[in-house]
Order: C-alpha cells, then structure tokens, then sequence
C-alpha cells in the first residue's frame, strides 16, 4: 500500500511539474501608462536625456523579469508621444501640450527600438476615444481637435470624449492610427476598455444628436454597439492595409456580460459589462476576426465572490475563437491598503499556473509598470527565478504569417584558435535577404543526441538580429558540465523560427574549452 502511495505521489507530481513547466511560447508584457505620469515618464519636468534614461532603465527590470513586450500608452489623450499632423505633444511628456521635447527628440522612434535592441515586442497603446482627462484642469493648446472641432465632443464626469457616434470623429481616429502604423516600425496598436466610458449614476451621455442623426430607427443601445463595431472594422482594415504584419489587439473591461443577462455570459454579478455598459461587443469582433488578440481585464483575485479571476478566465479561455488570448493582471492591487488578497504571495503564482492550465491561454499582462519598482511580495524575484526564468517567444499569428525563416549560419573566427578559455564570438548569417527577421535565439545544450529546441531552458538568450555578432560567455558553463552544443535559429518579426542552424561543440580541456567540430 505504501508503495502504491508513493508512486501515485509521483505520478502526481510529474504531471503538476509538466502542467506548469515554462511554456516556450508565451506572451509576457507590462502596460507602461503614460497619462497623469503614472508610469512613465515619472514626471512631466524631466529632460530628453533624463527620459532616455528612465525608459531603459524601465526596459532593463522588465527584461530581467523575463517580459518579451511592452505595452506603451502613445496616445494618452488624444495628444501625442511622437511628432503628429494630427494631434500635439502630451502634457505628460513636457508638461505643456503642443510643446515639443528639448532638446528636440522622437520619444517613440527612441522607444521602438531600445525595445527592440531587448529582442522585445513594442504595442503602440491608444486611448481611442478621452479627449481632455480633467475638464478645465489639464493643459488643451490651441490647436487641439477640441478647440477645432467643439461639435465632436461630449462632457462627461469631468472629462471630455469624443462622441462615438460621429463619423468624422471616427474618421479621425482612424487616421491617426493609419499615420502611426504607416511611419513606424510597431508589432502592434492597442486599444484599452474605454469606448463608450463607464455609467456614472444619475448621469446621462448626451449623444442624443448623433443619435437622431444616425440612429436609423436602432435601439439606443444597439446603435451605440454599432457605433463601436463600426471603428474597430475600419481601424483592422487601415492596419492592415499600412502593415499586414501589424498586430491589432484590444484590452476590453475583464466581463464580457453576466449569465443573468445573456445564457452565454460568465456566471458573475459585474456592475457594469462590456456589453451592455461600455457598448463594447468583444466576442463579436473575435468572432468576426476583426482583431488579432484579447486581454481581458482580470484585476479580481482568486476566488473573489462576485468576478472570481478563476470564473473569467475560464470563461474567456471558452470564448477565444481562433485568436489569441492574454490575460491582464493587476499587480498593482498588491500596493491598495485594502485589498488583502493581494498581500498574499501566493496570489500572482497561482494566478499564472491557474492560467497555464489553458492551452487556449497564451500569456499574461501586467498593470502597471511602475508597481514593478517596488518589487511587491517579492513578485520580480518569483518571475525571475522561477516562472519567467527561462525566455519565450509570443505566439505566432499563423493567420498573419506561416512562413518559417531558412536558418541561419553559425560561424566563429577561424582565424583565431580554436582553444577558447573565457568566450568565444559567433558569427550570424542568412543565405537570402529576409527583411522579416529580426531576430537570433542562441541555444546552449549539453549532449548532440539530446538537442531540444523545444525546451526553453535551452534558450541562452534571444538577441536582436542587426548585429549579426553573438559574445557567447563561457565562464558561467557549471564546473560538472564538460561539452557545450551551441546553435541557433532566425525568427522573424511574426515569431515564425527556422530550424536549428550548424552546431558548434565544444569540450571541456585544462581551463578552457577545445571546439571540436561543427556539424549538422
């Protein structure tokens, strides 16, 4: 009986170690919010060189926890992080809208690609539709469309929106989108959950002249879905249309609609729903494949009585319809005086091997970015060490891009000798131009019959593919480990990776490493 125990014990605890095992593809990315300063930059008073610095530095602890993406608000407010015909500098970049950073510089062209130098992915964020965050508090200048176009705006608890259900107002939105997509290298535009914006008791969203416009003889509600349908379609059409590669992805309010309302909502009592408040019909748009990805906003703990994180994400992991699914998590609840939950450790770990459950659950993202700083129950430690330890690559869009890259070439100089001691300096190559590639993974295995690329603790590191040139570190090889396999492969921008390139093996001699051979 004892033994019967002990090997159902084990078989229990292999299954648990391959069900939450380190996906090799996962996507891994921080929201960085840029309105009212609330995670960069930190202040709207810093200097180009000091916001240079603080972005890296940024970029720095997210790639140490293991993050593959970052998530960066652009367009805060209908203004600007980047030089635009459309729309002024931020306040929050300057501390004057329409001012330009001095000394002059592109925050988004300098961003993009100290992202991509990290080998991550850069998703350039929007708020659609926020117009003036605080009414007659934040800084409008002259040539902002509120001052242009007064007719296209509603005032709201406080703050100025677009109105919806104005065409040219959608028009215009969709046009500021088309200009970044079409002048920068960008994986992705990034809508959050305000369309239509949240219900304030007691208060009416006056769209009533549109909807007599418009309204075509619709329900208020439906025509107010329609109008939101209506932007997302043309939004996926200028994408694409500017860059097929583009990703498009939404971060829609974590409960689509409740079971009381609709038989195919999620078993929970949420105050206000996508659907029914925020206008906002997400499954539709999955359906229709309008969108390449979803990342609901689960901010709720586990077990929570009303929207338990376990319910949605199940929920939603039902509910994918081909398109990828990332799920945002609320790290910064950790830092609320009153949400207990959330002080305890366990509570982010659970949350991700919760997740990894689901095959149809293809990663997760975190709000916010400067809640990492504070290293919150000790949270950057557990990615590092433990559940980001190893990289991952995002999931590829096979309905974006299929095609896998040739692989690569993998020399060293021959020149010098073929006895290294502390490092040895690769060389990277393909056969044929390929403008999709933008990136190597440098493997590292310990045996030629057993080279798994599969495994993601094989991955030395991923780096970016401009260099061509790979500084391999020798001096960290354990002291037991006596041969060394390294190889690599190409990955393109759609993260499709090519076979395994050459090998080059390596044995351990005296204090250094003899290169031995390299083979296919």
């Amino acid at each position: 009986m004892k033994n019967l125990r002990y090997l159902l014990s084990l078989v229990i605890i292999l299954n648990s170690q391959k069900l939450f095992a380190q996906p090799k593809y996962e996507f891994r990315g921080v929201w960085v919010a840029t309105v009212v300063n609330i995670d960069f930059p930190s202040s709207k008073n810093l200097s180009t060189q000091q916001q240079k610095d603080e972005f890296i530095k940024l970029l720095d602890m997210h790639k140490r926890n293991g993050m593959n993406a970052v998530i960066v608000q652009i367009r805060p407010a209908s203004d600007a992080f980047y030089p635009s015909q459309y729309e002024p500098w931020s306040e929050y970049l300057t501390g004057k809208q329409g001012q330009p950073p001095s000394p002059y510089y592109d925050p988004l062209k300098f961003m993009i690609a100290e992202t991509h130098k990290r080998g991550m992915e850069f998703h350039a964020w929007m708020n659609p539709y926020r117009a003036e965050f605080k009414i007659g508090k934040s800084s409008i200048s002259p040539t902002h469309i509120t001052r242009r176009h007064p007719e296209w705006f509603i005032d709201y608890g406080g703050v100025k929106y677009f109105d919806p259900g104005n065409k040219d107002a959608q028009q215009f939105v969709v046009n500021i989108v088309r200009d970044v997509v079409k002048r920068y290298d960008i994986d992705a535009i990034h809508f959050d959950d305000y369309f239509y914006p949240y219900r304030i008791a007691g208060k009416d969203f006056n769209d009533q002249s549109s909807f007599v416009k418009y309204g075509n003889g619709m329900s208020r509600d439906d025509w107010r879905r329609s109008n939101v349908d209506s932007i997302i379609v043309h939004l996926s059409k200028a994408i694409k249309e500017e860059n097929k590669y583009c990703q498009f992805g939404i971060s829609p309010f974590g409960v689509w609609r409740n079971i009381d309302k609709d038989p195919e909502g999620s078993n929970t009592k949420a105050g206000q729903t996508n659907y029914d408040d925020l206008y906002a019909d997400i499954l539709l748009w999955l359906k229709m494949k309008w969108i390449d990805y979803v990342v609901p906003q689960l901010y709720w703990e586990i077990s929570h009585k009303v929207v338990g994180f376990e319910v949605l994400a199940n929920w939603w992991a039902q509910h994918t319809y081909g398109r990828q699914l990332y799920i945002g998590q609320g790290i910064y609840r950790a830092l609320e005086a009153r949400s207990y939950a959330w002080k305890i450790k366990n509570e982010l770990p659970n949350q991700i091997k919760f997740l990894r459950k689901y095959p149809q659950i293809q990663g997760s993202v975190f709000f916010s970015s400067s809640t990492f700083s504070s290293n919150p129950n000790g949270w950057n430690d557990s990615l590092r060490n433990n559940y980001y330890k190893y990289p991952a690559i995002p999931p590829p869009m096979p309905w974006i891009d299929s095609a896998k890259p040739e692989q690569p070439n993998v020399v060293f100089d021959s020149s010098k000798s073929a006895y290294v001691t502390t490092s040895l300096d690769l060389y990277l190559s393909e056969n044929e131009k390929n403008d999709l590639i933008n990136r190597y993974i440098i493997y590292q295995f310990e045996d030629p019959n057993d080279m798994d690329d599969n495994d993601p603790k094989n991955i030395k590191e991923i780096i970016l593919s401009g260099n061509n040139f790979y500084h391999f570190n020798l001096t960290d090889i354990p002291a037991g480990q006596n041969k060394i396999i390294i190889a690599a492969t190409a990955l393109t921008k759609t993260n499709n990776e090519s076979l395994l390139s050459d090998y080059i093996y390596l044995e351990r001699k005296g204090n250094g490493w003899q290169i031995v051979t390299e083979e296919n």
